[in-house]
């Protein structure tokens, strides 16, 4: 990474913590192993033991299960700046599977070389901390989301946290942002089927609230579509610096 460059992931963490010199030097070190995967390959399968972390520098990436009956049902979308596969190194298996939605370019970093920056940079370790703690915290939000909200509310809610994370790593604003899902992508996330998920997204548009199509998330309304969402953003804890 060109010392010019701010990565995604030093872009989050100093929303949380104001990084040092020495805390950006091993973060840097961090994201030097550098690999490619290719879209629809998975990088990780459920059930893997002994494999690295992943440090998302460019690409959008699923994880998913598969149920009994076959089907697939999407936990999360990983973006820049996301650790991928972070809970599993410190458990040793992975309870999910990691499919690339595009191609993507990751930094691969071995559990031995996490350990050892934890133990060299605790502030730093304390920012990763908080970046998994965020990420139970929107794992819950998922499951309210499934269990109490009806399908407009959902892909409001969808919507708008993406917008969220994105914009926390200079990759979207409350005008909209650059988005390669599709409609069987926010199906498999949302509990709805893919029919279901082009009515909603017609009906959004149609209100004057937001537009998806082409790859582009297009808000026209973002209050409006904060109100119907009911989105509360607290969850995302995006409030600026904790630790400095």
């Amino acid at each position: 990474m060109h010392a010019t460059e701010i990565s995604p992931l030093t872009r989050k963490l100093s929303a949380f913590v104001a990084l040092s010199d020495g805390d950006l030097a091993v973060l840097d070190r961090l994201h030097q192993k550098r690999r490619s995967f290719r879209a629809g390959h998975d990088m990780v399968l459920e059930g893997q033991t002994e494999q690295a972390a992943y440090i998302l520098a460019a690409g959008w990436v699923c994880s998913y299960k598969l149920q009994p009956d076959g089907t697939r049902q999407i936990i999360d979308f990983q973006i820049p700046g996301d650790f991928l596969g972070l809970r599993s190194v410190l458990l040793r298996t992975s309870d999910h599977s990691f499919e690339p939605i595009v191609d993507i370019l990751a930094a691969e970093v071995p559990k031995q070389d996490l350990l050892e920056a934890f133990s060299k940079t605790p502030r730093l370790a304390t920012a990763i901390l908080w970046v998994a703690s965020r990420d139970e915290a929107m794992v819950v939000e998922h499951l309210v989301r499934l269990g109490s909200r009806d399908a407009s509310k959902r892909v409001a809610h969808f919507l708008l946290e993406l917008s969220a994370r994105l914009t926390l790593v200079g990759l979207g604003s409350k005008l909209g942002y650059a988005c390669p899902l599709k409609q069987y992508h926010l199906a498999d996330a949302l509990g709805l089927s893919s029919v279901h998920v082009n009515r909603v997204l017609r009906e959004l548009r149609e209100a004057g609230l937001v537009s998806f199509k082409e790859g582009q998330v297009k808000f026209m309304d973002h209050a409006g579509l904060v109100k119907l969402a009911d989105f509360d953003p607290a969850y995302l804890d995006e409030t600026g610096p904790l630790l400095m």
